[in-house]
């Protein structure tokens, strides 16, 4: 037996539908829109359709864009020699905040994930491939930058043996120690990748 009005109802499910939102913050936050004035209200409904409707890929990269082109593709200062690998859009943003990165970058939307059912085919791979291998590329350095679990990992090699044949570099980004954390808290996995990935100073 339902408590709320049914359109209440359908509200919450679809606040509940998202990534991370449990039932209980599905409904604080219908309840918040609903206490919004009409105006807000309409204009956040308005932002959803418009980024519905407006927000596409980026047709070299695949990085969400409302152009053809997004804007790190079509900057002329950006390093053409590398691009940095990464699983979705939002990967883009935590990599650029370093503002250590000035390479290009390909968005795979998605990692291999056989229980999950997503193949080769369900990612941006080949486009991958086909960057690298046309003759006018400058590519000399494909960065893989998926998270540090089995299906990241499943994916950086999966790449890696598919650019074998190419003339281009192809690292894996470090994992290790936290910054500013103690090594006694530190889990096994992460050690090793920490004694792995040691650099000489």
């Amino acid at each position: 037996m339902s408590f709320f009005p049914a359109s209440l109802e359908t509200l919450i499910d679809k606040f509940a539908s998202l990534p991370g939102i449990g039932r209980k913050s599905a409904q604080r936050l219908a309840f918040h829109v609903l206490s919004l004035p009409e105006g807000e209200a309409e204009s956040f409904a308005n932002a959803i359709l418009d980024a519905k409707a407006n927000v596409c890929t980026c047709r070299i990269c695949h990085n969400l864009t409302e152009n053809e082109i997004c804007s790190i593709c079509a900057s002329d200062r950006r390093d053409r020699s590398t691009v940095c690998v990464v699983a979705e859009p939002r990967d883009v943003l935590s990599i650029e905040r370093s503002r250590e990165y000035n390479g290009l970058y390909h968005v795979l939307h998605g990692v291999l994930s056989p229980i999950g059912r997503i193949g080769p085919d369900d990612l941006r791979i080949a486009e991958l491939i086909k960057r690298v291998a046309d003759e006018d590329s400058e590519i000399s350095e494909v960065i893989m930058a998926t998270n540090p679990d089995t299906e990241g990992d499943a994916t950086a090699m999966y790449i890696s043996r598919l650019l074998k044949p190419f003339d281009v570099k192809v690292t894996r980004l470090a994992y290790g120690i936290p910054v500013g954390s103690n090594l006694e808290f530190a889990d096994d996995a992460t050690l090793l990748r920490a004694i792995e990935g040691r650099i000489e100073m």
